[in-house]
């Protein structure tokens, strides 16, 4: 019973360390290696640019569905009207962060693991190594780059469509007067708010490009292997986006309470 017990314990420790090992050698590499900014510039076309239509999609569609349910509801309490700052703050703190976090490590994820773990069983990673570049500046390093400065942003803008298209959903169709909408989605959104949607991003960020990268370099056995490793990398990085997501929102309700606005 222990042993079988201990055995996934120890598998989950050394994966820890793993993890641990490749922020070492990311952070090295920002601080000492060459700063790649085409690479970097690529992959902000890739991760930011072309994220762009499900990012939109998602938070809109959200958004809408956020306020006809919240809207089902509030309207038995005559308070229809404060279904845009539900919406709103419920964008900008919970949903949009967690379910762009979410699609991006599907999308982006997924295809880093699988780019850099064909060049892992194919030998392009010792083909980098054998002409004195340092694979960690080349395929890790410019990618993190990019999913810190995109996802942030993809947040606002999932967020942004999300609260428009409640506006829609609120006034067009369940005919809440458009000024007490607007009024109370000013009122109860803050900067804090906000605040959250961007630490919220850098930080799913940074695990998409740790767990994702780090499976495509340990990716082995050909075919089979980057596709265990591409499923590996969907899976842990959706797990870890809501698993942080749970502490930071405990954590960022110190910094930024929720009722800090109107």
């Amino acid at each position: 019973m222990l042993a079988a017990i201990g055995r996934p314990l120890l598998g989950f420790i050394n994966y820890l360390g793993e993890l641990a090992e490749l922020t070492r050698q990311i952070i090295e590499s920002l601080l000492l290696g060459k700063q790649r900014w085409r690479l970097m510039i690529d992959q902000l076309v890739e991760i930011g640019f072309r994220s762009q239509p499900v990012v939109i999609i998602t938070g809109a569609f959200v958004g809408a569905v956020l306020a006809a349910q919240g809207l089902f509801q509030l309207s038995g309490l005559k308070m229809e009207s404060m279904g845009g700052a539900l919406v709103s703050v419920g964008m900008l703190r919970e949903l949009g962060p967690t379910l762009t976090g979410i699609m991006l490590a599907g999308r982006v994820g997924a295809s880093m693991s699988a780019e850099i773990g064909t060049m892992k069983v194919t030998e392009q990673i010792d083909a980098l190594r054998s002409m004195s570049v340092h694979p960690i500046d080349y395929l890790v390093t410019p990618r993190l780059i990019a999913m810190i400065v995109s996802v942030p942003l993809l947040i606002t803008e999932a967020a942004a469509f999300g609260i428009a298209a409640s506006w829609v959903v609120g006034t067009q169709t369940f005919g809440v007067s458009e000024a007490w909408w607007s009024l109370h989605t000013r009122e109860h959104t803050d900067l804090a708010d906000i605040y959250i949607a961007l630490i919220k991003g850098s930080v799913f960020g940074v695990l998409i490009v740790l767990i994702s990268c780090h499976q495509g370099l340990k990716a082995s056995h050909g075919a089979v292997g980057v596709g265990q490793g591409t499923t590996r990398a969907m899976v842990f990085s959706s797990l870890a986006i809501l698993i942080f997501n749970f502490f930071l929102t405990m954590l960022m309700n110190i910094f930024f309470p929720i009722g800090l606005a109107g």
